[in-house]
């Protein structure tokens, strides 16, 4: 069991001489359930709980009980903005904790879709241990020709802008780096305003922690595969990218949020195709509890996958140069073979 996690034990009421007299779950006061059991219980314990029995499925799907779990969980979710769309999902936080919970599984081709998410609404934390560092709500429109020709990118803040943390920058040594790594967890959720829909593009921990030895910066990659050709070998990952600055001593700064989406060729794909991957991702990936390590699996798999379609792509231009070389070498002696025997 991990950390945290809090069992749920039913007792079958009408078996109750058989268990030595075990009080049954329905004989718990309500009220005694939802203040003291079920207030304490994470989101996807939450819903196993529901599943235990019929009576403790009613007291599970009290929406007030989901929006805290969702607040909670993701505090950038409060901003009014967010709270009406949510409030618009079919089972309102619920809904929107099942779209939203990570990890996210998406092997299947992408569908081409008539109609493009007219706009995209991003809800972002930054949490450092307990402490939360960062959270913005920012909403994009996605219908302009600009945007869906465009290079995908969304940035949280400007180039002047930064955001101050009470991490301190203690060393430059892989102990610090790991440090990071371990403690500094990020979500991105994607909100579909219009179809009411969400998904969270983002592993909870760092795929990759990298120090820039010139500038000092670290940089945090949280990286998402997922599906993003006509069949499943075809992936893609949407790559979150979070710099820190500061000196040796001192606090560090945010001082850059991104996401980009990328696929093997190690090229940004425009807005066009970028939407078309990510609604699918919405509307059809599945989601589940991100195991430790998980996220990291899966980008260092799509790293290998990528490296192997370079050095294939490299055999095939070096085969290439050669068959160029041995034409233009077979044309040079013939031209000469003609000058000299004419």
């Amino acid at each position: 069991m991990e950390p945290g996690t809090t069992t749920i034990t039913t007792v079958d009421h009408d078996h109750d001489h058989d268990n030595g007299g075990g009080t049954a779950i329905s004989d718990v006061h309500q009220d005694v359930i939802k203040t003291h059991i079920l207030t304490r219980l994470d989101g996807a314990t939450l819903a196993s709980a529901s599943c235990a029995s019929s009576h403790l499925h009613a007291l599970s799907t009290e929406e007030q009980l989901w929006r805290e779990i969702c607040s909670s969980t993701w505090p950038s979710i409060d901003h009014p903005r967010v709270h009406h769309v949510i409030s618009s999902f079919p089972g309102a936080y619920r809904s929107f904790f099942s779209d939203s919970f990570p990890l996210l599984h998406h092997r299947s081709p992408p569908k081409q879709h008539h109609h493009y998410l007219a706009e995209i609404i991003s809800a972002v934390d930054v949490h450092y241990k307990e402490s939360l560092i960062f959270s913005k709500v920012q909403e994009n429109e996605t219908k302009s020709d600009w945007f869906l020709c465009s290079p995908f990118r969304f940035d949280l803040l400007g180039q002047k802008e930064s955001v101050q943390t009470p991490i301190r920058h203690v060393g430059e040594d892989q102990a610090w780096l790991d440090h990071l790594e371990e403690n500094l967890k990020l979500s991105w959720i994607l909100i579909d305003p219009t179809r009411n829909r969400a998904v969270n593009v983002s592993s909870r921990s760092p795929v990759s922690v990298q120090h820039h030895w010139l500038t000092g910066d670290v940089q945090l990659r949280y990286s998402t595969v997922v599906s993003g050709g006509e069949d499943s070998s075809e992936l893609v990952h949407c790559a979150v990218v979070v710099t820190c600055e500061g000196k040796v001593g001192g606090e560090m700064h945010v001082r850059e949020v991104s996401m980009q989406v990328e696929d093997l060729e190690g090229k940004h794909l425009n807005g066009k195709d970028s939407l078309v991957i990510l609604q699918g991702a919405m509307e059809s990936g599945k989601r589940k509890k991100e195991r430790k390590g998980e996220g990291k699996e899966r980008f260092e798999e799509f790293l290998k996958m990528k490296g192997e379609r370079k050095e294939r792509k490299q055999r095939r231009e070096r085969a290439l140069d050669m068959a160029c070389i041995a034409t233009g070498l077979t044309i040079f002696v013939a031209f000469w073979s003609f000058i000299l025997f004419r």
